[in-house]
């Protein structure tokens, strides 16, 4: 099993021009990122809704080229949940929104494993490497695609 997990301040450097970041507009990013992931996270192909919940969603993916299914859950203004149905690896994601007002942090953490490698074999050390690359580029992705869209005078209506 990989752990992974990452904290960020939601409002340190923020660019020139760009406002700063409420739990509102964290959340909303979230949410777009759980129903398409494509602008957030490098390495997705493809990111399908296939049923909505009232709690969350199921979605299909393409990531690093290999297809998945992720059951996503909701906690309002807290966190999201994603599980892995399917695919080549078990585990799962959590995306949470930490502090508070003046002290707004994100925490992306993860358990995965490869689902027919063995513990600590060199394949799964690889893997290791590739997603935790790959992963702490999605938290800064998320972070930048999330300021963007506050920036956006559309993104009030």
């Amino acid at each position: 099993m990989i752990y992974v997990s990452k904290e960020v301040a939601a409002n340190d450097g923020v660019p020139s021009g760009h406002p700063k970041l409420s739990r509102s507009d964290i959340w909303k990013g979230l949410v777009m990122k759980a129903e398409n992931a494509l602008p957030f996270v490098p390495g997705m192909a493809k990111c399908d809704v296939v049923k909505r919940m009232p709690n969350g969603l199921v979605r299909d993916i393409v990531f690093r080229g290999a297809d998945a299914r992720e059951r996503i859950t909701f906690y309002p203004e807290k966190k999201v949940v994603f599980v892995r149905e399917s695919g080549n690896v078990d585990g799962f994601i959590v995306n949470e929104i930490l502090g508070g007002d003046d002290d707004l942090r994100l925490r992306f953490s993860f358990a995965l494993q490869l689902v027919d490698a063995p513990s600590d074999s060199a394949e799964e050390r690889e893997f290791r490497q590739i997603m935790e690359r790959d992963y702490l580029k999605a938290v800064d992705a998320t972070l930048g695609a999330i300021r963007q869209m506050a920036a956006d005078p559309q993104y009030a209506t």
